[in-house]
């Protein structure tokens, strides 16, 4: 059984048990958190398309951790104008154990 759940402008394939990395979470370590735009549910043959979510859906996880992604190096560059930026950004996630799909 998966889903595909949409959180945080992304899209992510889950299956019970897997942890998933997606944007900042407003929770803490060990809170429950319920994602509920589910855009699709397959559980063996039964496939089920929302449109644009499915009704009723839901997949329940917990928290597991936060963190900081890798740093993304931005460099403004313009040749004959003396003109160099760099600026680097470290994206803050929030690290997901799925529990379970609900229907």
């Amino acid at each position: 059984m998966y889903a595909i759940v949409k959180t945080g402008g992304k899209q992510y394939r889950v299956q019970p048990g897997q942890t998933i990395e997606v944007e900042k979470l407003p929770a803490t370590v060990g809170d429950s958190v319920t994602l509920d735009r589910v855009l699709l549910v397959a559980d063996g043959e039964q496939i089920t398309v929302g449109q644009p979510t499915v009704e009723g859906a839901k997949v329940q996880a917990t928290v597991v951790g936060e963190g900081k992604a890798r740093k993304v190096i931005i460099y403004k560059y313009l040749p004959r104008h003396r003109y160099r930026r760099k600026k680097g950004h470290r994206q803050l996630f929030t690290r997901l154990k799925v529990d379970s799909i609900e229907l």
